[in-house]
């Protein structure tokens, strides 16, 4: 039986809350700055300072997908990347990064090659790949570093 609720990292402060599976189309906020959570098992878009906050604060680990709108190898991890979030949701947080539209976030990183895929944990990088993959693969990866 699933639990009747899953974790889920505030994008403003970090906290780490309980999302409610079935939240009855009520807004879930946090506990602690009263922002709406983002939903789990989604891919997130968040602002570089929402990135550096999860990194720093976050409980959960994250999946940092570093990429670029006119890469086709991006294009193809896309609904791999997507399909992970659904599946390790509570466990892991996914966040997508447009190197286009957020340079000095990449270059912080210091992406080379777009798709770069990079898994923070506590603060720290637990690991780094660059590249298209095989979903079985990927996945593989991910739960290794996660």
């Amino acid at each position: 039986m699933l639990p009747d609720k899953i974790k889920t990292s505030c994008l403003e402060c970090g906290a780490t809350n309980a999302y409610p599976r079935d939240p009855g189309g009520k807004a879930v906020v946090c506990g602690r700055c009263k922002t709406p959570l983002p939903e789990p098992g989604r891919v997130f878009e968040p602002r570089a300072d929402q990135v550096l906050n999860l990194i720093q604060s976050g409980g959960l680990p994250l999946l940092i997908d570093f990429h670029s709108t006119t890469c086709m190898p991006c294009h193809m991890m896309s609904p791999i990347v997507e399909g992970l979030a659904r599946r390790r949701a509570g466990d892991l947080m996914v966040l997508k990064v447009n190197t286009d539209q957020q340079p000095d976030l990449a270059t912080a990183f210091k992406i080379k090659a777009v798709p770069t895929f990079v898994v923070m944990k506590k603060g720290f990088e637990i690991g780094r790949v660059s590249g298209a993959m095989p979903e079985t693969d990927f996945s593989l990866w991910v739960a290794s570093k996660a």
